[in-house]
């Protein structure tokens, strides 16, 4: 996220063809699920003031254009939906936007 310039990333000199974002937990337990939360620890669906968010994803062309990103361009994966989860969404407000987060291990991920 934000400004990169080319003398820490030379290979994208002239544009990105993808962009993506992501969260991580690290599970060392072999039998189940970590209680390690992603975000605020809050399933997306719960929303603002509870999970975590970006807002206002926007595109910055080659002329230095500003455009929000279409919601039909982000695409979304959950490996452990019942633990992490991820609620895309637009609005005036908002832009193009994204809720994500979970609490790891609970009653439906073991």
């Amino acid at each position: 996220m934000g400004y990169w310039p080319t003398s820490l990333l030379p290979r994208l000199t002239n544009y990105a063809n993808i962009l993506q974002f992501g969260g991580e937990i690290v599970n060392f337990n072999r039998n189940g699920h970590t209680s390690t939360q992603m975000g605020s620890g809050h399933f997306a669906e719960e929303g603002f003031k509870k999970a975590a968010f970006f807002r206002n994803l926007n595109l910055v062309n080659s002329a230095g254009k500003v455009t929000p990103l279409p919601l039909s361009n982000l695409q979304t994966y959950v490996d452990h939906p019942k633990c992490y989860n991820i609620k895309v969404s637009s609005n005036k407000v908002y832009g193009t936007h994204f809720y994500f987060g979970g609490p790891g291990k609970n009653s439906n991920c073991p």
